[in-house]
């Protein structure tokens, strides 16, 4: 597993390398208008865990539309209770019909896969893939945007998240 891990990062490290020059050997064209970035999230208390690393990279078509893709990966545990992790992508749609303003549409796909402690009462354990459909709007200056989304094909009973409506910080480089 882990060779394997290895060989496919090296054989895309390589395609990349050979993707960022044309034949005149200049710099491409396409990176200077890829954008990346992402989240980071860590969370702990009284028996609690949970870790989070999403990257995303954007490819910025004009001052006001972008498309990209992103990955997400979170682990979460709780003493005696259960634990979980959570994979999958996104992919992204950046809108901004003024600079201030910036519109998302954001699809992303998330395999969910929990098992609870044998001594927690409801011990079945789920695997299951979750959608989520985010229609968001910010506030951006620069390369950050501060906004609210939400989720319009929310489940109360599969989904990840607490509630349909969420607040997101978003940078790209």
């Amino acid at each position: 597993k882990t060779t394997f891990s290895i060989v496919l990062f090296s054989l895309c490290s390589f395609a990349l390398m050979a993707q960022n020059s044309n034949s005149n050997g200049a710099s491409s064209d396409f990176w200077r208008h890829v954008r990346f970035g992402g989240g980071i999230g860590l969370s702990f208390g009284d028996g609690f865990f949970s870790g989070t690393l999403a990257p995303s990279a954007i490819y910025q078509f004009n001052d006001q539309f972008a498309l990209g893709v992103g990955l997400n990966g979170t682990i979460n545990s709780r003493k005696n209770t259960y634990k979980s992790t959570i994979v999958g992508g996104s992919i992204i749609s950046l809108f901004n019909p003024i600079e201030d303003i910036q519109l998302s549409a954001e699809f992303e796909e998330l395999n969910v896969n929990r098992n609870f402690d044998e001594n927690f009462v409801s011990n079945v354990d789920d695997n299951y893939w979750y959608p989520s459909l985010f229609l968001g709007v910010g506030y951006r200056t620069g390369n950050f945007t501060a906004g609210i989304r939400y989720d319009v094909l929310y489940d109360r009973d599969k989904s990840i998240f607490a509630d349909p409506w969420m607040p997101f910080f978003r940078v790209y480089f």
